[in-house]
């Protein structure tokens, strides 16, 4: 009796290799908007397929020319809807946890238009321009639950930054005073920074008061005490050429001070965040706020 032979087998086909992710930055041409594209051209799983700017006459210029990167071919547009709308198209189909991700490094003036358009498009936006009040937040955050969008509110993309705000809320438990200062370059549009503001939202889910008053006190100099939230903490800002970004807290007590300090000395130290945060904004339903929520 013959017996057949087995049939041949083929060798499983390697599983294909997912799509880059498509991002679009918004700011190209400012500071961190022009790392935010080297990060993404060096990334292995990202392609620039937008870059938006307003400056003046660079509208159809090269993107690679005008960052000193080469060509790209890629041509700058002020367009902003339209460049959302061309990405939507473009992976219209991609389903779930797919989609194309706007970085955004504009304005405070136009954040939150910014971030709803991106949200209405069906576009995920990774947002590291500061300036958004808590309603706008509040208000995002409800439209992009409704509309099943991932998406990012990021006051601050480094994560030596995000260790600062946990040591922060973990000493405030055991101080009754504290006050925060940020410093920022002179170009900065708005004052206390988000990241500050941040910081003093994570020491407050303590839920105790800061600084009772111990005397009287009086300016001679308004605003000279900086800003104070209903929580007792004070938030300062310092505006000067030469810095780029940094942050103190301090915290007293009888006999002692301690002091919590990061200071960013380069623009680069944000794109490991921002790279982690345009990878995983997709996998979201609605949109979080704060580096830490990602880690």
């Amino acid at each position: 009796m013959t017996t057949a032979p087995a049939p041949a087998t083929s060798p499983a086909s390697p599983a294909a290799e997912p799509a880059p992710i498509p991002v679009v930055v918004a700011g190209a041409l400012g500071r961190m908007g022009a790392e935010v594209v080297k990060a993404v051209l060096a990334a292995p799983d990202t392609t620039l397929v937008g870059a938006i700017d307003t400056t003046a006459g660079k509208e159809g210029c090269d993107l690679g020319l005008e960052l000193g990167l080469g060509e790209l071919e890629l041509a700058i547009t002020a367009d902003f809807e339209g460049s959302l709308c061309q990405a939507s198209q473009a992976v219209r189909q991609a389903g779930p946890g797919g989609g194309a991700v706007l970085v955004d490094f504009t304005h405070p003036s136009v954040v939150f238009e910014h971030t709803r358009a991106a949200i209405a498009y069906g576009v995920h936006p990774v947002i590291g321009t500061t300036g958004l009040s808590p309603q706008q937040l509040q208000d995002l955050a409800s439209f992009a639950a409704k509309a099943s969008i991932g998406a990012a509110v990021i006051p601050n993309f480094s994560v030596g930054m995000v260790l600062l705000q946990q040591a922060a809320a973990a000493a405030a438990r055991f101080y009754d005073y504290a006050e925060l200062t940020e410093l920022h370059h002179n170009r900065k549009a708005d004052a206390p920074s988000g990241t500050c503001i941040k910081t003093a939202e994570l020491i407050e889910e303590l839920g105790k008061s800061f600084n009772p008053a111990q005397v009287e006190e009086h300016e001679t100099l308004a605003g000279c005490r900086g800003g104070q939230r209903d929580s007792g903490l004070r938030l300062h800002s310092i505006r000067l050429p030469g810095l780029v970004a940094h942050q103190e807290v301090m915290f007293g007590a009888a006999g002692e001070t301690y002091t919590l300090r990061h200071d960013t000395i380069d623009r680069s130290a944000y794109m490991p965040g921002v790279l982690l945060t345009l990878r995983r904004v997709r996998a979201l339903q609605g949109l979080v706020y704060g580096l830490e929520r990602l880690l």
